[in-house]
């Protein structure tokens, strides 16, 4: 068993890289926005066009990629994945010598195409090398905090290769950003193609399915699952646009460096990844009801505050900077509340996917499916947040994920309880 695990190290070593990865070309699209808004003189809601086809693509591959998982296995799921993922990554460095917001786009859509494959192959992949069990989760929690390191480190980076001269702000300066993608999705490819991988066993679909009750119900019988699949397409918009709509707010109303904006936004996933290793610690003892019933009701506080709080209202808060060190910097207040939304959206997406297969039992496979679609809500929730900061401002377009974050603290309180427990399960 021990020259198994030793023959797995450099698998699981990958499967950490394409989890930064996911992370860092998704990330891209948070400080794009700002160049493509300067570039192409695009809207808040046309800047956010990429971010929008970036997790579009979750709603057509999401159910495809499964099938596929099936079909030809993780291996070649994850191999195709990572060329679809070189690919997008390519198309967006076209779009900077050709300057073109539509190749841009395509780029996103591509990308979004990797992202989700990735996604679905990732977390069974790792659950399976580390043996399953808690080195299996153990394995994913690790995984987790690469990818907060690479939502951390993008917008720091993209922020400090845009430099002072807002003319020169181009997708075309952000071409080391997609070159260091480009060859960890080359060497990814390598790697897997020459590693020995297990497969995870499937079970026959047609076999759970065979008994009357399996025609009769699935995932969609449940009304917590319901409304919870309507909670991560929710939750997902809030974590995405609470970052990108406050990068265009401080570059585009405040005035606030590029660089400078970068690393505040760095800051907010910096807080993402702390929240993760604190939830981890405790989410053995405190239940995801009250951990999500906590963490919305506070965010929605600190949302508020960010609202309500005058621009000229400024403090000292301790920055993640373009050098990798902390610093204290004077900021806005409420840039400093959005911040820290960080913390509480950091353990949401576990919080509710374990209220929301609760009691699912055969079905939870299929939700599982369900669940991937439904992180589309990324890319469409930001894009109606830029649309209603186009028609009034930047700080109103945040009631968008008042609504949204006040939805989650109801879905903890009341939309999580099972109220179809008589629908047979086993």
């Amino acid at each position: 068993m021990e020259n198994k695990q030793k023959n797995y190290v450099l698998p699981i070593a990958i499967m950490f890289a394409l989890f930064f990865m996911i992370a860092f070309v998704t990330g891209l699209q948070n400080p794009f926005g700002v160049i493509v808004k300067n570039q192409f003189g695009a809207s808040s809601f046309l800047s956010q066009l990429g971010n929008l086809a970036n997790f579009i693509a979750y709603a057509c591959m999401g159910i495809p990629a499964g099938y596929m998982l099936s079909k030809i296995g993780y291996k070649k799921t994850a191999l195709l994945a990572v060329v679809i993922g070189f690919a997008g990554v390519a198309v967006t460095y076209v779009s900077g010598k050709a300057e073109s917001f539509g190749i841009y786009l395509c780029g996103a859509f591509v990308s979004g195409f990797s992202m989700c494959m990735l996604n679905t192959v990732v977390n069974p992949m790792l659950n399976t090398l580390g043996g399953g069990g808690n080195k299996g989760n153990q394995l994913i929690q690790f995984a987790g905090v690469c990818n907060s390191t690479a939502a951390t480190i993008v917008p720091v980076l993209v922020g400090y290769l845009m430099g002072s001269n807002e003319a020169a702000r181009t997708i075309a300066k952000a071409n080391p950003a997609l070159f260091i993608a480009m060859g960890i999705f080359a060497l990814a490819f390598v790697v897997l193609a020459v590693s020995n991988i297990p497969e995870p066993a499937y079970e026959s679909a047609s076999k759970e399915e065979k008994s009357a009750d399996g025609k009769k119900y699935s995932a969609m019988s449940f009304r917590h699952f319901v409304l919870g699949i309507v909670a991560i397409f929710i939750y997902v918009g809030v974590e995405v646009g609470i970052p990108n709509i406050s990068n265009l707010y401080m570059t585009q109303e405040l005035g606030i460096d590029p660089a400078m904006a970068g690393s505040l936004v760095g800051t907010y996933w910096f807080l993402m990844l702390v929240g993760r290793l604190i939830g981890g610690s405790i989410a053995g003892k405190v239940s995801s009801k009250v951990m999500l019933t906590t963490v919305s009701g506070i965010a929605l506080v600190f949302v508020l505050a960010a609202i309500f709080t005058p621009a000229t209202s400024n403090v000292m808060m301790p920055v993640f900077q373009s050098d990798i060190s902390f610093g204290m910097v004077n900021v806005p207040a409420g840039i400093m509340f959005l911040v820290l939304c960080g913390l509480c959206t950091s353990v949401m997406w576990g919080g509710i996917f374990n209220l929301a297969v609760e009691g699912l039992g055969k079905y939870t496979a299929a939700a599982s499916g369900i669940f991937m679609v439904m992180v589309c809500g990324g890319g469409i929730l930001p894009a109606i947040q830029g649309f209603v900061a186009d028609a009034t401002t930047y700080m109103t377009s945040y009631w968008v994920v008042v609504a949204g974050l006040a939805y989650l603290v109801f879905y903890a309180l009341v939309g999580s309880k099972n109220v179809n427990k008589n629908i047979p399960t086993e």
